[in-house]
């Protein structure tokens, strides 16, 4: 070459070409991730491992404690019996106890119940700590943190599932030792009716975190999003995540090699078109009624499972009426509503406004007790002398049991203040007998109506009867109706 500059150039620019070829575009490489992202999954899996950690260790406590008073009693029935079944048993739920504590612990894997989204947030994690150049400098940091507190909270979970099996041996063995007697005592019986309470209610319990942890928010769905969007994720989340694991595509698949001697799908068809005509003319309508009862029988059959065995590993079919409400935290257990009461005169406009708001904590799935509070606005006399004015307040309590359906039996104690006015007409004993503040006892029925409202869940409406109107003087209604709304 003639031109020395021109080799120099090309010199140059050849092997900054060959580089910009074997990088991602720019929109590929520089993701434009929540802020929030790492700090967001940090924040959720600590809190979510503690919970399980917590309750974990509770509900060890609980059933050592349980197998304790079970043992005391059966002492006084077999000494040598009781001696062998609880052998070395406080020990053995103190080991359990013991490496719940310990950081270390960590699994690759959760046992039992498979978490789609779980499977998609710890993929996306390892994609990212493996490509840290599509990432700014602070975030790729931080993404290795992010995956090894996923993965600790994995390894809580999977010791929650070996836990759930100890205490399953644990219910066997009692159960096959206290079978050899023929009368036990009560008070045994008893003991190990609790015991199986106890073991319910923990696995509900560890399945309402396993629900939590795959609840997608809006912050990770949008992430997932944009790493969706990218061809080397989905070639990576193919090969890589717990569920390409489980269902392992061998190479070759659907090539010509691989699918040579299989039927294919017009051999097949005719081969049943055969066997069904030699069956009568009314094969392929009886065929098509068998196979819809048998997909409803599956259907059926799928829903107890998931009913009863909810989170894997053993179906554990209560023998007492649960109380889901018990596993739940005290905040998932508190319901919030509004109610509306009005009072008119003898025209159509209302003449006062009882505007009402509450707080319920759900004991159990059928009752309910709470609390709450009350503002009285005033309209007026009528439609042409509207005055807004302020008639008093109210502080509430109520309990709703249920009766049958979605009928509730109510009852409440409500302390009223309602300041006389000057247009309040009262004889002079009954002037003296006023008081400013004033109880009312309510005894009624409600009605719950669910309503298809992102805003509101149900409609209350409820009448009731003031049984103690009769002293209150000025003497109130002793009817009242009301519409609530439960949000």
């Amino acid at each position: 070459m003639s031109n020395p500059w021109l080799l120099i150039l090309l010199l140059t620019i050849l092997p900054w070409c060959a580089y910009t070829q074997d990088q991602p575009p720019l929109q590929d490489r520089l993701l434009n991730l929540p802020s929030r992202f790492n700090e967001h999954i940090q924040n959720k899996t600590a809190k979510l491992e503690a919970q399980v950690t917590r309750a974990t260790e509770k509900y060890l406590e609980r059933l050592s404690r349980k197998e304790e008073m079970l043992r005391k009693k059966l002492m006084k029935t077999d000494s040598s019996a009781a001696k062998e079944l609880f052998n070395n048993s406080k020990e053995q739920y103190a080991k359990l106890s013991a490496q719940l504590k310990d950081p270390t612990a960590v699994a690759d894997k959760v046992g039992g119940q498979y978490l789609p989204y779980v499977d998609s947030l710890k993929s996306s994690l390892s994609f990212l700590q493996q490509n840290c150049s599509l990432l700014n400098k602070d975030q790729a940091g931080k993404i290795a943190s992010s995956l090894q507190q996923v993965q600790q909270l994995q390894g809580k979970l999977q010791q929650a599932d070996q836990v759930k099996e100890f205490i399953r041996q644990r219910k066997e063995q009692i159960q096959a030792a206290l079978s050899r007697y023929t009368n036990l005592p009560k008070a045994i019986t008893k003991r190990y009716q609790d015991f199986q309470k106890e073991l319910y209610y923990y696995n509900q319990q560890v399945q309402e975190y396993r629900d939590l942890l795959n609840d997608p928010d809006k912050l990770l769905t949008k992430t997932l999003g944009l790493l969706q969007k990218l061809p080397a994720f989905q070639t990576f989340l193919k090969e890589h995540s717990e569920l390409a694991s489980l269902f392992a595509v061998p190479a070759g698949y659907a090539s010509g090699q691989s699918l040579a001697g299989l039927q294919t799908r017009d051999q097949v068809q005719s081969l049943l078109q055969n066997q069904l005509s030699a069956a009568g003319p009314n094969a392929q309508q009886l065929l098509q009624q068998n196979l819809q009862g048998a997909q409803a029988q599956l259907s059926q059959l799928k829903d107890k499972i998931s009913k009863l065995g909810s989170g894997g590993g053993y179906i554990n079919i209560p023998n007492f009426k649960p109380n889901n409400q018990k596993t739940k935290t005290f905040w998932k257990r508190l319901e919030y509503g509004s109610n509306l009461q009005t009072q008119k005169s003898q025209a159509f406009f209302p003449t006062t406004s009882d505007i009402g708001l509450s707080v319920g904590y759900k004991i159990t799935d059928n009752s309910i007790v709470g609390v709450g509070g009350s503002y009285k606005v005033g309209w007026g006399k009528d439609i042409r002398n509207i005055s807004i004015s302020s008639q008093g307040a109210a502080i509430r309590s109520f309990l709703d049991v249920r009766l049958k359906g979605s009928f509730f039996a109510s009852g409440g104690y409500e302390y009223n203040y309602q300041p006389l006015s000057s247009t309040t007409t009262l004889t002079t004993q009954e002037l003296q007998a006023a008081e400013e503040w004033q109880q009312s006892g309510l005894l009624g029925v409600s009605k719950i109506v669910s309503l298809k409202s992102k805003f509101f869940k149900k409609t209350k409406l409820q009448l009731l009867w003031d049984f103690l109107s009769y002293q209150q003087v000025p003497k109130a209604q002793p009817l009242k109706f009301r519409v609530g709304y439960s949000f």
